[in-house]
């Protein structure tokens, strides 16, 4: 007789679905508190790192606060936070008038927000000089706190503004992607602090606009990682009843057979953050200490419970 995937006593009471259906539409659809959250906090590691190590070492690495510090160096009676205002303020115009306001999104928010924050940071804390004497030492916190800052603000869908919105225009207008318009109008920025900044400084930038891509899409990555977990156990029951009225996952069932011992059993394949993987596997070693569990990571997860399609 084959073994019933579905063990016997798993029904979930209609408390535990709408729990399970609440949970679910948490996890899909991030709340504003928490966008705005993730937004802020991203947006202030970026100001950090334009305030205090990117522009007193002229890392023009790019973007709005690259050209900024560019034109900081050229009217010194200005301070990067200007110039950001006012490029943020031209780029938000020109999308609004050229994209649409569902394509601007957070970025309206975010270009004004980061304008802020670096201005704050300038009143605050108004540095001049570098930190330290080493440049590849400053070069390291000019690109990693920025980096960071973006990771956490595309992880909710957001977007840091600046170039991105020149990127979109240009993706519109022409035939370039937007990877290769971010990569065009950054390039130009970094090809004009060789010039202005000499070569060490210079090549300084284009090895942090290279590791800044490799940093954001690892951080992301991290972010968004889960566990894709396959079970073997004897009485699947208790742990299929801890995932369904305990984490509010789902997971599929399949009715193998042991090669060695010829007997049937369920194999429970679920995907779970990981947190979750750690009270899962903590569970069952000590409800199911015969069991056998391996757990893969994936970067992304796409459908229902996770991201949405």
């Amino acid at each position: 007789m084959d073994m019933p995937l579905i063990p016997p006593g798993i029904n979930a009471t209609p408390e535990d679905k709408a729990n399970g259906e609440r949970m679910r539409r948490r996890r899909e659809l991030p709340s504003f508190r928490r966008t705005f959250f993730f937004v802020n906090m991203g947006l202030l590691l970026t100001a950090i790192g334009i305030v205090i190590f990117k522009a007193p070492n002229h890392f023009a690495l790019g973007g709005t606060s690259g050209l900024s510090i560019i034109l900081s160096t050229l009217l010194p009676q200005f301070d990067v936070g200007d110039f950001m205002w006012m490029l943020n303020v031209v780029l938000v115009v020109a999308g609004l008038i050229l994209l649409d306001l569902r394509t601007m999104g957070w970025t309206v928010f975010a270009s004004f927000a980061l304008s802020f924050y670096v201005s704050l940071i300038e009143i605050i804390w108004p540095r001049v000089t570098p930190l330290t004497s080493n440049p590849l030492l400053e070069l390291c916190f000019a690109v990693m706190l920025p980096a960071m800052g973006s990771a956490l603000v595309f992880n909710v869908g957001a977007s840091t503004g600046g170039t991105d919105i020149l990127a979109l225009i240009l993706k519109r207008r022409t035939h370039l992607r937007v990877g290769q318009a971010l990569l065009a109008t950054d390039g130009a920025i970094v090809a004009v602090a060789v010039f202005l900044y000499g070569a060490e400084t210079g090549l300084l930038c284009i090895l942090g606009l290279l590791a800044k891509t490799l940093i954001v899409d690892n951080a992301i990555e991290g972010f968004n990682q889960s566990k894709v977990c396959t079970v073997l156990c004897p009485d699947p029951a208790a742990a299929i009843d801890f995932l369904v009225n305990q984490l509010y996952r789902t997971a599929t069932l399949t009715q193998v057979q042991g090669a060695f011992s010829g007997k049937p059993m369920t194999q429970i394949t679920v995907v779970l953050s990981r947190p979750e993987a750690v009270r899962f596997r903590a569970f069952l070693a000590e409800h199911e200490p015969q069991s056998f569990m391996t757990m893969v990571s994936s970067s992304e997860i796409i459908g229902r419970g996770f991201r949405s399609i």
